[in-house]
């Protein structure tokens, strides 16, 4: 219950003072070339999917969507970027803008320490139809594995995935912008 109190005040305290929380790296998709469509396909996996690059109201989106399916060890799409010459050692929280078809979706985020293609650290987020803001604390992305460390270190990341994930179902999300700021 503490625990729920604290991501609440920090969620309205980071919301109120929106002018201390400053940025440290932004994508909103200007440049589709940086980010690539991957699908469990390569592990054998048999979901589905693209990523369409549109305009919407003059704002570039990502548009990922597709079928999740768990059969023959699959389940995953998404939408995957590099980010290597992005020093992000300050980097405290994980903003995304986001809407869809009112279902579970995660970033996934692959350090240094992340050797092996299915470890990643994650954190999840739920959409609806309209546009939200979600605020994702790097402290608080849980670790693939226990061959992992527990805490994510900002310095050592090195791609970051936005992914429907983890059990069948229609992928349909729009992704306006995502920021690392402190």
């Amino acid at each position: 219950m503490l625990k729920q109190i604290l991501k609440i005040y920090l969620f309205f305290f980071i919301m109120t003072n929106q002018v201390s929380a400053e940025e440290i790296f932004k994508d909103d998709f200007e440049d589709s070339s940086k980010w690539k469509f991957i699908a469990d396909d390569v592990m054998g996996g048999l979901s589905t999917g693209s990523v369409v690059y549109e305009m919407e109201e003059g704002t570039s989106i990502a548009y990922l969507n597709g079928e999740v399916t768990t059969e023959n060890n699959g389940g995953f799409i998404q939408l995957q970027r590099k980010l290597k010459d992005v020093d992000l050692d300050q980097a405290r929280f994980i903003k995304i803008i986001a809407r869809g078809n009112n279902q579970k979706y995660f970033i996934h985020l692959r350090t240094t320490g992340t050797i092996l293609p299915w470890q990643y650290y994650q954190s999840s987020f739920t959409v609806k139809e309209n546009y939200q803001e979600f605020i994702l604390p790097l402290n608080e992305f849980k670790r693939s594995g226990s061959f992992l460390s527990d805490k994510v270190k900002p310095r050592t990341i090195k791609s970051i995935g936005v992914v429907a994930f983890g059990r069948d179902h229609v992928a349909n999300l729009y992704v306006k912008e995502i920021s690392f700021i402190k």
